[in-house]
């Protein structure tokens, strides 16, 4: 097959994913995906995507499989003595041959960094991480080669269909690097540097604004990648400004072109969300899971959203329904959505608790929805205090690893859950679901809704008074009042009520020295302070506090997190025109 017949063929295949129809996709793309770089790219792609959603050993190991034999299919199509720099001769023949060594270039890089990811989800010890960084580094580095090419190649006024399908190539695999490192806090990326790592965020959306024009393979793919970074990195890892409009200028046309499609709509209730559209969210969401039924991990995207959409709103039942779905049935993280709906079971009535049937103060502690019911209970009465102690250790043991690595967010669901483990009579958490709330970043969210804003407020001063009234506070009051204070200062600040939510993140900062298990909330506090002098215009204030969070406080829960919030906070600061100098 031809080089234009094969990219034309992997179009086809893309259209069908975006329809819905995955499987239909896969045997579009298997007969010749060890004879053709793009099918191999294609078919492995979508392997690779469905292990990942799955998590699944077998799906894991046949995604590594293919991408290993679509690694030697493009090389196949590689200049023989490729390496950095080898590329540039090609500019001066115009034959099929050239053509197709540059797409092959692009190819094998991509599969590359396809294969770095399975590495990383595969093993979980430091040689994947090790591993997966050298391929990586040399996908990076074929891109730089690949975009030195196209540069020259420029110049020679070419503007053939394969000079535009490589030119879209580029500035997707350039722009997404650039847009990616340039996320990284300052430490990180100077070590990055030194192995020829570099990031230039703007540089990066230019390359993918450039790279969603046009018609080519990857023009979805670019806008796919924007619309990641609008709505999720932008706000999770950034300092929550992410470009809500421009994200609904590029999913537009697709919503046209793929109205059922379970990507695009799914898009399209996240935008709705980021809008304060919660009601509307719920209905894209709800009309996501309905579209399709291959891919149930599409499903289990929309109860995440759902179960937090429907937080904000502090429909409990309802954020109950999702979390206990995605418990059943999800395999992503087993400790944060046992956490979660422990979280939430907190924040409802006893009644409502006892039509569920569980027991939050169980369900903390073992971590497993079925533990206590199956195993203790069903159990005989000497073998239950050895039962009991297992199930205890039941939440750590739901931790997973990345590339050698835990999840932050898991080792924070694990300790929070140690509390309920301290003693014979647990101390409960006080607001738990909000905590997770705040650590999503679902506070910028909820500020779009003035109402939901005005009904957390009212929960949290609640919870307020029921502290302040303890009439035996356990070690925890501290911490805990802390808690409340950061929790209402954030939605006094979004209401702009800012000399009282000055107040609160003041409070928590006295508080300081005693403390004692929730040290994350005083550099956290310090950053959301920042913000609010930023909205107050005294940007040279705001940056000595975000300085003082990331130089003077380590060792607490979500530091990277953190460190990503404040780069991202510090780099609007310093493009800002009213920044100071």
């Amino acid at each position: 097959m031809d080089l234009q017949s094969a990219i034309q063929e992997t179009q086809c295949a893309l259209n069908l994913v975006l329809n819905n129809k995955f499987s239909e996709a896969l045997d579009l793309l298997k007969p010749w995906w060890r004879d053709s770089m793009y099918h191999a790219l294609g078919y492995s792609s979508i392997l690779v995507m469905q292990a990942a959603m799955t998590f699944e050993h077998r799906d894991i190991q046949m995604a590594m499989a293919t991408i290993k034999e679509a690694l030697h299919t493009c090389q196949r199509f590689r200049k023989k003595n490729s390496v950095v720099g080898s590329l540039s001769g090609l500019i001066n023949r115009q034959s099929n041959l050239q053509e197709e060594e540059m797409h092959a270039e692009l190819c094998y890089a991509e599969c590359l960094l396809q294969k770095a990811t399975l590495t990383f989800v595969q093993d979980e010890n430091m040689i994947s991480f090790i591993k997966g960084g050298i391929k990586i580094r040399s996908s990076y580095l074929i891109y730089k080669d690949c975009h030195n090419v196209l540069n020259a190649a420029n110049d020679t006024d070419s503007q053939s269909d394969l000079h535009r399908q490589f030119e879209g190539g580029v500035k997707l695999g350039v722009g997404s690097f650039n847009l990616m490192l340039s996320l990284l806090p300052q430490r990180i990326l100077r070590l990055l540097e030194f192995i020829g790592f570099s990031g230039n965020r703007e540089f990066g959306l230019s390359q993918l604004r450039e790279g969603t024009c046009g018609s080519t393979l990857r023009s979805i793919l670019c806008t796919l990648t924007l619309l990641f970074y609008h709505t999720y990195v932008s706000l999770v890892l950034g300092s929550g400004e992410g470009n809500v409009a421009e994200a609904e200028a590029l999913l537009e046309p697709y919503l046209l072109k793929y109205p059922k499609g379970a990507i695009i709509q799914f898009y399209s209730a996240r935008l709705a969300a980021l809008r304060g559209h919660f009601e509307k969210a719920c209905l894209g969401y709800q009309e996501c899971v309905s579209s399709q039924q291959e891919w149930k991990q599409i499903h289990h995207l929309c109860y995440w959203e759902l179960m937090w959409t429907h937080t904000y709103q502090q429909d409990w039942p309802q954020a109950y329904r999702y979390a206990q779905l995605l418990c059943r049935e999800s395999r992503w993280s087993k400790a944060i959505y046992v956490y979660q709906k422990a979280a939430i079971l907190s924040m409802m009535s006893e009644e409502d608790v006892k039509k569920t049937g569980e027991d939050v103060v169980e369900l903390f502690r073992c971590g497993k929805p079925t533990c206590w019911l199956s195993t203790i209970v069903g159990s005989s009465p000497a073998r239950r205090p050895f039962l009991c102690f297992c199930a205890c250790r039941q939440v750590e043991g739901l931790k997973q690893r990345l590339a050698g690595k835990s999840i932050p967010t898991e080792k924070f669901a694990v300790r929070k859950s140690r509390r309920y483990k301290a003693g014979l009579v647990p101390v409960p958490l006080v607001l738990p679901a909000l905590e997770m709330m705040y650590v999503w970043s679902g506070f910028t969210m909820v500020a779009k809704r003035a109402d939901c804003s005005e009904a957390l407020l009212v929960t949290i001063e609640a919870a307020e008074e029921q502290l302040r009234h303890d009439p035996q506070p356990s070690e925890f009051h501290v911490d805990d009042t802390c808690l409340v204070q950061m929790l209402k200062g954030l939605c006094l600040k979004h209401a702009g009520r800012l000399l009282q939510a000055e107040l609160c993140f003041t409070h928590v900062l006295s508080s300081e020295n005693r403390i004692r298990y929730d040290h994350y909330l005083v550099p956290f506090t310090l950053y959301e302070l920042a913000l609010l002098y930023r909205q107050q215009g005294d940007d040279a204030k705001a940056a000595a506090f975000m300085e003082n969070a990331k130089s003077n406080y380590k060792d607490y829960s979500m530091e990277s997190r953190l460190h990503f919030r404040i780069h991202a906070a510090l780099g609007s600061l310093k493009s800002s025109p009213a920044a100071t100098p």
